[in-house]
């Protein structure tokens, strides 16, 4: 029996490209795919698959909700497959509920790698993100902990798109919140962070963006 997948990228030619990759193994088959987190635990629930891709950036509910609800729902595992710094956002994809932190730019050779290591019940990171974990946990908190570690996982998304150069209009229009919530996340981030005002989160936040690699 051919092990089920489920993709979850708001990219039409990423989820197809993945399709036609996996669906030519012997041992993998694409059972659906989705471009938002509300239609993919609809099709999850009905496709039960044995394993969800899934990027961190979705319009709406976030890739890092998503696992988390993926996991409490249907305990069905997660490989997390996205631009962004995998240095930041592995750690708190696996906290999340992910099996699995893959980075884009790897080949598709390397991403069903990861499925089948995950599938056969294993976590999948590469082998410099397992050393940088390892060592996150072997040194001091005080000296590791970025400040970003005390943003919450919205407050995060937030940030990000405020880095993508997104008004408060158009971040509240992409996830699907209120431009009030928004004001408000972003009043939370300056006290976070310990920033003067907005100029300086927006500085902050553009800054953050183009070192890892998540400006699109």
């Amino acid at each position: 029996m051919k092990k089920k997948v489920f993709i979850v990228d708001d990219h039409p030619v990423v989820r197809q490209g993945l399709a036609a990759f996996i669906n030519g193994e012997d041992d993998l088959i694409v059972c659906g795919d989705a471009e938002d987190a509300e239609s993919a635990i609809r099709l999850i629930g009905e496709r039960r698959p044995d394993i969800v891709i899934a990027d961190l950036s979705l319009k709406g509910t976030g890739g890092l909700e998503l696992t988390a609800a993926i996991k409490s729902r249907f305990n069905i595992p997660v490989l997390v497959l996205s631009m962004h710094d995998e240095n930041f956002y592995a750690e708190r994809a696996i906290r999340a509920g992910a099996r699995g932190y893959i980075m884009k730019k790897e080949s598709m050779e390397t991403v069903v790698k990861a499925l089948r290591d995950i599938i056969a019940g294993k976590i999948y990171v590469n082998t410099e993100l397992k050393e940088w974990l390892l060592g996150k946990l072997l040194t001091s908190s005080d000296i590791t902990q970025s400040p970003l570690d005390s943003l919450t996982n919205r407050e995060m998304e937030v940030f990000h798109l405020i880095g993508r150069g997104l008004s408060n209009r158009h971040i509240a229009q992409e996830l699907s919140l209120s431009v009030k919530t928004v004001e408000t996340y972003r009043a939370r981030i300056i006290e976070k962070l310990k920033l003067k005002d907005s100029s300086e989160l927006v500085r902050y936040a553009v800054q953050w963006n183009r070192n890892s690699g998540g400006e699109q």
